[in-house]
């Protein structure tokens, strides 16, 4: 079996974990509304604690190949690229063109992470 590069290791495991952590973040808004916080809380660290099984390692792997800027950023497109899909199918909230525009500013900020100034 072909091994995966660093790179799409890296990302694999920051779009897992993420969808881990947005279930984690805000998933209980729709299961767990009439529980008690406690209860969320607990429910919410128990999806957390898969979500750090994946993306500690992947910031591992990833820092092999990324600057801490570039995994940093990487992790946040990736965060959008979960939350929106999450927020308009899952969570059935209206798509909003603030999402195109919050990632229109996230590319002008990979741009800015990822050039090198020769």
């Amino acid at each position: 079996m072909p091994q995966l590069s660093p790179t799409l290791t890296t990302i694999l495991l920051l779009l897992l974990s993420n969808i881990f952590m947005t279930f984690a973040w805000y998933g209980h808004l729709k299961h767990l509304k009439g529980s008690a916080v406690f209860v969320a809380i607990m429910v919410s660290w128990g999806i957390a604690f898969f979500e750090y099984m994946l993306m500690v390692p992947a910031n591992r792997i990833g820092a092999t190949v990324f600057s801490l800027a570039q995994l940093k950023i990487l992790q946040e497109v990736i965060t959008l690229s979960v939350f929106i899909p999450f927020a308009v199918l899952y969570m059935k909230e209206p798509f909003k063109l603030n999402y195109v525009y919050a990632g229109m500013c996230l590319l002008g900020a990979v741009y800015f992470m990822f050039y090198h100034k020769s």
